[in-house]
């Protein structure tokens, strides 16, 4: 995967420019600016500050699919889920066909 493709697909998508994305990533210029100038392959640390300040997962930005945003909702709906016996996922899946 061209990791510098990816990232420019994304932050096109969010609509943040390279200078946002450190700002907001507390990821100094220069190492977002040798990703893209440079060729530079970013570490996974690096890439996962920048999936968690953009809001999406690893596998999201890893992922050959669309992206989909993971808005606060639907990150507590999915942590909560996570934790969950299958029982009760089983009877929140029936209790939302129910609601639709």
């Amino acid at each position: 995967m061209d990791v510098k493709k990816r990232l420019e697909d994304v932050l096109k998508k969010q609509g943040w420019t390279k200078y946002r994305l450190a700002k907001e990533c507390s990821i100094p210029p220069a190492t977002i600016s040798n990703i893209f100038h440079r060729g530079t392959v970013p570490t996974i640390a690096t890439i996962e500050a920048i999936c968690d300040t953009l809001n999406i997962t690893l596998a999201e930005f890893f992922s050959d699919n669309e992206m989909v945003e993971l808005t606060p909702e639907l990150k507590a709906f999915y942590d909560g889920w996570m934790y969950l016996p299958p029982e009760k996922k089983e009877y929140l899946l029936q209790t939302l066909k129910y609601l639709n």
